[in-house]
């Protein structure tokens, strides 16, 4: 029996994934803070603990999916520091202790998929999203790197990138109205984007494609969700930087 282990599995994205690798016959390891095996991302050892106690259930892990994260909002400006570490904590260095935590398993047995939940917003910058935006960033970059480092092993690293996706996500986000008198687009920026996620995709159409990257044959470094978000990602490969920014300022900002 083929096993997934998955952080954040017990809601949106994460839950509609460990459900229907579950439904097709997967033996499916959820950690999270409420999930049935304990694992809070932002302690190493809650994380390698979590491992050590999923090995103790079966003796091989063929995929893993780091999807553990949050959001926050609000301008760069009055960010509070705190808030903005945290940020980065949960949704990046979350992703690199459950990888340095699962990483020995997967190194010894010399095969393995890793596939990392990023954002559209990874490579498209968000006004007033910016530390979840670079969290993302920050996923992307190391998950190429990393792809080049594991492959002598047998293990393959890809990111998944979705667009807006309806899921409880954007009623969890910590919204910050600070310095709102200044930046007055602020609030109708993050509620244009809250109205584009609540009228999202279905997030089983996420888990469907974390799907076909754990089974097909040659998983690619980086996938986005949705035929929308594809050609804006397209777009921004091939036109200026300033250009497609202005129209990210334009939409949102």
């Amino acid at each position: 029996m083929q096993t997934l282990v998955i952080t954040g599995g017990s809601s949106g994205i994460g839950k509609a994934t460990a459900s229907l690798f579950a439904e097709r016959g997967w033996r499916v390891f959820e950690l999270s803070r409420h999930g049935a095996i304990y694992c809070d991302v932002c302690s190493e050892e809650s994380c390698r603990k979590a491992i050590a106690e999923v090995m103790t259930q079966t003796d091989h892990i063929d995929v893993v999916i780091s999807n553990a994260g949050y959001g926050i909002s609000g301008p760069v400006e009055f960010t509070e520091i705190a808030d903005a570490e945290h940020q980065m904590d949960v949704n990046f260095m979350g992703a690199v202790r459950f990888t340095q935590a699962v990483l020995p398993q997967l190194r010894a047995q010399r095969y393995g998929r890793i596939i990392y939940t990023s954002s559209v917003a990874g490579v498209l910058a968000v006004p007033y999203q910016a530390f979840y935006s670079a969290s993302k960033a920050a996923i992307n970059a190391m998950a190429l790197a990393l792809a080049n480092e594991v492959r002598e092993f047998g293990i393959s690293v890809s990111v998944l990138m979705p667009g807006d996706v309806s899921t409880g996500f954007t009623d969890a986000r910590r919204k910050s109205t600070a310095g709102a008198d200044i930046y007055r687009h602020a609030e109708q920026a993050i509620t244009a984007m809250e109205k584009d996620e609540r009228s999202g995709m279905e997030p089983r159409k996420m888990a469907e494609l974390f799907y076909h990257i754990a089974t097909c044959r040659s998983p690619r470094p980086q996938y986005v969700g949705g035929a929308l978000y594809r050609t804006f990602c397209f777009l921004n490969r091939i036109l200026p930087t300033r250009f497609v920014n202005w129209i990210e300022g334009r939409m949102y900002g």
